[in-house]
């Protein structure tokens, strides 16, 4: 399993997700452009020295992460506000990639259309989205637990 964000803009928030993936042993994908350098003090503040610890692959657009994903074979599934699959009932593999959008404009119509699965986090009623970095953890602790105890 693996995490990408789709061209993140605000650098803590990026920071924190691949300090999680460090944590969890998961690879993570920024898929160009991000909304801030790679030297950031904000970003390297919530890394911390977790950053030296994750294996990141950085793609310099939307359309070479997707021919690098579909050469691999791997499955590609959305989180957004705008799915009905919640992301509980849905059925995670090894080779699955977490794909989170810009925290300020979500993904375009191209990502949504590559996307083999579109999954929503539950949220309250009236209430627009939970932090992106919170919707990482919950995605990749939900996922981590199914592959640790497959449905029988």
């Amino acid at each position: 399993m693996q995490i990408a964000l789709f061209q993140p803009d605000i650098p803590q928030n990026t920071g924190t997700i691949l300090r999680l993936c460090a944590c969890l042993g998961i690879a993570a994908h920024i898929i160009e452009p991000a909304g801030f350098p790679v030297s950031d003090r904000h970003f390297r503040r919530a890394g911390m020295d977790y950053l030296d610890q994750v294996s990141i692959l950085r793609h310099d657009s939307w359309t070479k992460f997707e021919e690098w994903r579909t050469a691999q074979g791997y499955r590609l599934l959305l989180f957004t506000t705008k799915a009905a699959t919640d992301y509980r009932d849905f059925h995670y593999q090894r080779s699955d990639i977490l794909l989170f959008g810009r925290e300020s404009a979500g993904v375009t119509d191209a990502v949504v259309e590559a996307a083999d699965a579109r999954l929503v986090i539950p949220i309250a009623e009236g209430l627009r989205s939970l932090n992106v970095a919170m919707s990482a953890a919950m995605a990749a602790g939900e996922a981590l637990r199914q592959l640790r105890n497959p449905p029988v």
